[in-house]
């Protein structure tokens, strides 16, 4: 699998890389191809949450020109993916036990949540039986959308684009607050959560954890915790439960790891993938399983005039 990594692009996103991969596991692993064989898909489902990580941090290394490293077996989870993305053969890599801390809870915080685009796709290109892995990769595509997986990095941009302005953050509130200037704080209220997004309760905690242990002074850090103040404190947030959600604390954190921007929506789909897998495994033991086909509805003009070719 090292050397398929050699036909890509140095600058693909790794995104990209990581669907393209994940699906040509199928030729790699033929044998674990039927969906109706328990056995081979149990094989399938561990043979992927063991790879993604490397995957992962292939895709990355790929991308900046350093050799793809081996995973560690003897390390947990979170770890060994921190490792494989950060150390370099020359120089070794202390992985600080709060940092993997707080990526395993974001990996758990993230694991499913309902029939959202990805999840829908991995159900909808599973109902035909196909693969695991096949259906895995249309979901990571699925995500890489910017309305779906890249909530967390729209945080990231914005921070940056106040910074830019001279990192006047009650500007900005001024401008969010005014009804004809369109531009909105990202990272702020949920569309299924109208109160508080309850998985931001423990993800604050780990942000703030992860923020205290780093040495990274970065500016758009200390930008996005005096926005959090503000949203916390002031009443216009508060009336219309404006909380700081999931995307503006894990945006925060991989920010504080290092990860780069095109990395965010690789770490959520690690988290999302045991809910696809789930989501995926549920829909192959129903009893009335059948292929997916969603119903559309004509709306367009019942009736036309046809004229003749000849006559046009």
């Amino acid at each position: 699998i090292k050397r398929f990594y050699d036909g890509f692009p140095i600058n693909s996103h790794p995104m990209a890389v990581c669907s393209a991969v994940v699906g040509s596991l199928a030729t790699f692993y033929q044998n674990e191809l039927n969906v109706r064989d328990d056995q081979e898909v149990e094989i399938a489902i561990h043979r992927l949450i063991a790879k993604l990580p490397t995957i992962a941090a292939y895709s990355y290394k790929k991308s900046i020109g350093q050799p793809l490293p081996y995973p560690d077996n003897s390390l947990d989870y979170p770890t060994n993916f921190l490792k494989m993305m950060f150390a370099t053969p020359c120089e070794q890599y202390e992985v600080d036990p709060v940092v993997a801390k707080a990526l395993e809870v974001l990996l758990i915080l993230h694991a499913d949540h309902e029939q959202n685009c990805s999840t829908s796709s991995v159900r909808l290109v599973g109902s035909s039986m196909c693969n695991l892995f096949a259906s895995i990769s249309a979901a990571i595509y699925a995500l890489w959308g910017p309305l779906h997986g890249g909530a967390n990095q729209a945080v990231i941009e914005m921070l940056q684009k106040i910074y830019a302005d001279g990192g006047d953050v009650q500007k900005y509130v001024k401008k969010a607050k005014d009804p004809k200037d369109s531009f909105r704080l990202m990272g702020f209220g949920h569309r299924v959560y109208k109160n508080f997004d309850p998985r931001s309760k423990i993800i604050k905690t780990m942000a703030h954890n992860v923020l205290k242990s780093s040495s990274n002074s970065e500016p758009l850090l200390e930008i996005a915790l005096k926005l959090e103040e503000i949203a916390l404190k002031e009443e216009y947030f508060i009336e219309k439960k404006l909380y700081p959600n999931v995307d503006f604390y894990s945006g925060l954190i991989y920010k504080a790891i290092n990860f780069p921007v095109n990395m965010f929506p690789v770490m959520f789909a690690m988290g999302r993938l045991p809910g696809w897998i789930a989501q995926w495994k549920e829909l192959q033991k129903d009893d009335d399983f059948r292929i997916g086909r969603p119903r559309q509805i004509y709306i367009g003009t019942k009736t036309r005039d046809y004229i003749p070719i000849e006559n046009r």
